[in-house]
């Protein structure tokens, strides 16, 4: 799985609406507004790096309201139960 978090400038008094329309892309699985240079910021997840033209440029930039997009592709996932994990190893006695 290929995720990619999409930073993403939008008219700013349309926030809500863009948010919905974007999250309601299937393989978006989250939407957040944040503060910063951005406005929103989606994770997109995909099975091949070929899906994400079809995801970004092909479908969320199309969404009425979007100005501009920066993507970041993740090379590596580190969840909080990972982290947790990693922490453990070596400690029980």
């Amino acid at each position: 799985m290929i995720t990619a978090i999409v930073l993403i400038k939008t008219s700013v008094d349309r926030i809500p609406e863009i948010a919905e329309a974007i999250a309601a892309i299937e393989q978006v699985s989250e939407v957040y507004s944040v503060t910063g240079g951005y406005d929103l910021v989606a994770m997109v997840r995909v099975r091949r790096h070929e899906d994400l033209a079809d995801v970004i440029p092909g479908r969320l930039n199309k969404v009425p309201g979007v100005a501009h997009t920066e993507t970041q592709i993740a090379f590596r996932t580190y969840s909080q139960h990972d982290l947790e994990t990693a922490f453990a190893i070596g400690l029980e006695g």
